[in-house]
């Protein structure tokens, strides 16, 4: 995002729709260390209005004990899909 210095405008497949997400991640990662990568969405939430981009959920994170910001993230291990619900 132009002049922010933590704010990333991404687009995430969802597996039902292309969601654009504003996210205070930019501090920690670079653009390009993002794309490609599956991350957990909580899709449900009111979009709201970040810096003039409309944001359509929220991607989830956590800390390690060592305070490093890393994704929620479904196992890799097993062919997972785009769209699976959390239960």
């Amino acid at each position: 995002m132009p002049k922010a210095k933590k704010l990333l405008v991404l687009q995430v497949d969802t597996g039902m729709d292309v969601r654009t997400i504003v996210s205070g991640i930019a501090g920690t990662f670079w653009a390009n260390e993002v794309l490609g990568k599956r991350v957990t969405v909580l899709a449900n939430l009111a979009p709201r209005v970040l810096r003039g981009v409309e944001s359509q959920g929220m991607i989830l994170m956590t800390e390690t004990p060592e305070g490093k910001l890393i994704f929620v993230n479904p196992d890799t291990a097993h062919d997972t899909a785009n769209g699976l619900k959390i239960g």
